[in-house]
């Protein structure tokens, strides 16, 4: 399995979908959907974007370290 980070390609805000998808083996837009879907709901899933936005390398700064 790959590591996460926010891949260069394929992003639509930032990458982070992208980069779920990447590292669990599922289509960005499958991730895309679930996080659409997760809205619905009530809980912090912006927050936890944002704070995933942050954390998350970006592809350049990941390929660097490893």
């Amino acid at each position: 399995m790959s590591s996460l980070y926010r891949p260069r390609h394929n992003r639509k805000i930032a990458g982070v979908c992208a980069g779920l998808g990447h590292r669990f083996g599922l289509a960005p837009s499958t991730v895309r959907l679930l996080f659409l879907l997760s809205c619905l709901l009530p809980g912090p899933q912006f927050v936890v974007y944002i704070v995933l936005w942050v954390m998350l390398p970006d592809e350049e700064k990941h390929t660097v370290h490893h």
